[in-house]
């Protein structure tokens, strides 16, 4: 009976080896796909022009922040922030009661002071006309020397009344036109051309000298700020020429140096540079904008950028292989330079590429010549 069992298993186990030998499956190697007609080029190692490049913001050439010369209360703003002004354009109005009060007074004194002139004026020519005639009668000796000495007496008064007259008019002239621009200065307005960007108060306001009120930009001329490392300001100097560029308006800008500030940044030990900016209605206050300054050149690994492709936010060329396949390898772009572009990393020199692979995916391929 034990026999029986022994056997019984045995002949199980030689079922289950055989079913096991029966499913396995011989894995046959595919040939790789193969494709013509490919241009192929190889990756340059060139001498191209070196540069630094610094970051910085665009600031229009002319701003102004403006307030008030006397301290008043707001009656109105006739300006909101993106409305183009003129100069000379009235922009705030502050309330203007006491100053027209104040004019109102010293038009009133200037009117007194031309009346006390004319009295003077009438005085004093009476009392020429007098001594004229005394001294006619002194010398025929028909008045005493007393009433004479009283005469004289008289005009010289009348001439220092008159003189005073004078003088009290120029005073209340003054007054008048420093009261004419006290009532000026509660009109703010436009000091040129320009776009106002912020507008800092409200009506009912109480404007103090000083403090800003509104701002204005003239929007026909930029320039641009950039930071400069210590390590790279012996490389900027003034008058040079540089090439900027703006991202958010993709555009290419050539600039001129006009001034660079003598110290450094103590925090991040860098110059700025401001360079001013060709006119460009595209142009904003604020943007983003990039600035390379020349230093020489350098050995760089060049290709065209027909041989680059685009997988998301990363670029990759096909490199051709010794044994002719194909593979996908992902590279770090550098500075472009007209059609073509430089490779920082992922590329040596000499390495053979896909010149022109389109929309097309030949990773794994192999190309036959």
């Amino acid at each position: 009976m034990m026999m029986k069992r022994i056997l019984f298993v045995l002949a199980v186990l030689a079922a289950l080896l055989s079913l096991g030998c029966s499913d396995k499956k011989t894995t046959v190697a595919q040939s790789p796909e193969v494709v013509r007609d490919l241009s192929m080029l190889q990756a340059q190692r060139k001498t191209v022009p070196d540069s630094i490049e610094a970051v910085g913001s665009i600031r229009a050439l002319q701003t102004s922040q403006l307030s008030a010369q006397i301290s008043g209360v707001i009656a109105s703003i006739r300006a909101q922030e993106g409305q183009h002004v003129r100069r000379g354009d009235v922009l705030i109005v502050l309330d203007d009661a006491q100053q027209r009060a104040a004019l109102q007074r010293a038009s009133a004194a200037v009117n007194a002071a031309q009346q006390d002139i004319a009295a003077a004026d009438a005085d004093y020519g009476l009392q020429n006309a007098t001594l004229t005639r005394y001294q006619s009668l002194y010398e025929k000796k028909s008045v005493s020397p007393h009433e004479m000495d009283e005469v004289q007496a008289r005009q010289k008064s009348a001439g220092a009344h008159r003189d005073q007259a004078l003088a009290g008019a120029a005073q209340a002239r003054a007054m008048e036109a420093q009261a004419r621009a006290g009532l000026g200065y509660t009109r703010i307005r436009a000091p040129f051309d320009g776009v106002i960007t912020a507008r800092l108060v409200d009506t009912g306001t109480l404007a103090s000298p000083g403090v800003p009120l509104i701002t204005i930009e003239d929007t026909h001329r930029f320039r641009l700020e950039a930071s400069v490392d210590e390590g790279d300001i012996r490389f900027v100097t003034l008058g040079a020429s540089a090439h900027v560029s703006v991202d958010a308006v993709e555009t290419d800008l050539s600039a001129k140096v006009v001034q660079i500030v003598p110290a450094a940044d103590p925090a991040s030990r860098s110059f700025v540079v401001k360079l001013d900016l060709p006119a460009d209605a595209r142009l904003r206050s604020g943007l983003f904008g990039r600035v390379r300054f020349p230093r020489g050149q350098r050995e760089a690994i060049v290709i065209p950028r027909t041989a680059l492709l685009e997988r998301g936010q990363m670029h990759g060329v096909f490199v051709v292989a010794a044994d002719d396949r194909i593979g996908l390898r992902y590279v770090t772009l550098g500075k472009p330079a007209g059609d073509d572009v430089e490779i920082l990393s992922g590329l040596s020199g000499g390495e053979r590429l896909i010149g022109s692979p389109g929309s097309r995916d030949l990773a794994g391929k192999k190309v036959v010549h």
